[in-house]
């Protein structure tokens, strides 16, 4: 492992310590030898992170990579976070989720290993179907996941702040309803003071949630689980024996077992005929290690991908917003029309649940935002609303 390895994943390059540096790279710094080792900050939308290489305790003279990382500061939380300790949560699980990362402490500070490998994106990229090893191995993920114990993550692992304990158990209908009901409140009536010229010009009218929350009420009951909750193509990293590893599990939650499913298709992007392979691969697996994880899934999975539709519509436009509002006039004019064409798909694809009655091209979209940065200057970072 070198720094030129990571070198796609770097944010800035390394250097020294001094008082413009994060706190993150502070911490990180002061647990290796010579800060030219550390790596970082790699990508990552919700933490700071870096790697760097330590002696293994053993004195063989053997390096071990770890990675290091915080939370950003003034970061806005897009999803319902369930665990008050992700390094906890992810502790709890050794020996029962195959292909983890393993938690250790160091000087006050914790450590993550760091999976050498490239992410399951850049071995499989969207529109490519999984190999049928990592179908396997997804499989067995999806049947794990199932087989934990709630209870028994949820002591280890606490629940987040402000989070009231789950209502009925296994009460597929109100796990989906309080999802909607978050959506609602925190993303979309919490922002609507600022970001409601943009909702209403990109013809996403009040109550469009209300549909699918009627929908909700119908979803079958079925066994709750651990749920990861975000299991895209970042979050899968492939070894170098060609293994699936599965990292950041801060939206991990217990809930419905099929939205595991709903959320994986939806982040997937996969081609035609893959999505049916996978729910297949999904459905064997959760039945052999839970029966009944699988029950009315033919009816319910609409219902749980329109919620994901839905949800991408209010996340990626404020998103979209905050990101942008972080930028030079110059930067902006660069990355809008890739910030437009992503709202446009999302608008598309959630144009029924939503109720939405205009269709706009991606140049429509950016004229938006353009109009409302025009009207509203300043006050809008990357990393807050």
């Amino acid at each position: 492992m070198t720094q030129d390895h990571l070198s796609g994943d770097l944010a800035l390059p390394a250097g020294r310590v001094d008082a413009q540096v994060s706190a993150a790279r502070r911490r990180a710094a002061a647990l290796v030898s010579d800060e030219r080792l550390l790596v970082g900050p790699l990508k990552g939308y919700h933490h700071e992170t870096y790697a760097f290489p330590l002696p293994d305790a053993d004195g063989s003279g053997r390096q071990t990579w770890w990675k290091c990382r915080d939370p950003r500061a003034g970061l806005f939380w897009f999803d319902l976070r369930a665990f008050a300790s992700e390094k906890e949560l992810v502790r709890a699980l050794q020996g029962s989720i195959t292909r983890i990362p393993v938690v250790i402490e160091r000087e006050g500070v914790s450590l993550y290993t760091f999976v050498e490998g490239r992410t399951l994106g850049e071995a499989c990229p969207p529109g490519q179907p999984l190999s049928g090893r990592h179908a396997g191995q997804l499989g067995a993920l999806f049947g794990e996941l199932v087989s934990v114990r709630p209870e028994s993550v949820v002591a280890s692992a606490g629940r987040a702040a402000g989070l009231r304990p789950a209502g009925r158990q296994n009460d597929s209908a109100a796990f989906l309803a309080r999802l909607i009901d978050f959506t609602d409140a925190h993303i979309y009536q919490r922002h609507l003071p600022r970001y409601h010229p943009l909702f209403r010009d990109l013809g996403i009218p009040g109550g469009a949630l209300d549909g699918l929350r009627a929908a909700a009420g119908d979803l079958v009951s079925r066994p709750f689980a651990l749920l990861h909750g975000d299991l895209h193509r970042e979050n899968f990293i492939v070894d170098a024996r060609d293994d699936l590893w599965t990292i950041d599990w801060e939206l991990a939650m217990i809930g419905d077992p099929l939205y595991d499913l709903a959320t994986h298709l939806h982040l997937m992007h996969y081609p035609p005929g893959q999505r049916a392979r996978i729910t297949g691969i999904w459905r064997r697996a959760v039945e052999n290690a839970r029966p009944g994880s699988s029950d009315g899934w033919e009816t319910d999975l609409p219902v749980l991908l329109a919620y994901k539709q839905a949800q991408s519509v209010y996340t990626d436009v404020i998103r979209a917003a905050l990101a942008l509002g972080g930028l030079t006039e110059e930067q902006r004019r660069r990355q809008l029309p890739r910030a437009a064409r992503r709202i446009e798909r999302a608008l598309g694809a959630a144009r029924r649940t939503l109720g939405l009655t205009c269709e706009l091209s991606a140049d429509e979209v950016a004229a938006v935002y353009v109009r409302w940065f025009g009207d509203r200057p300043p006050a809008v970072t990357a990393s807050a609303p």
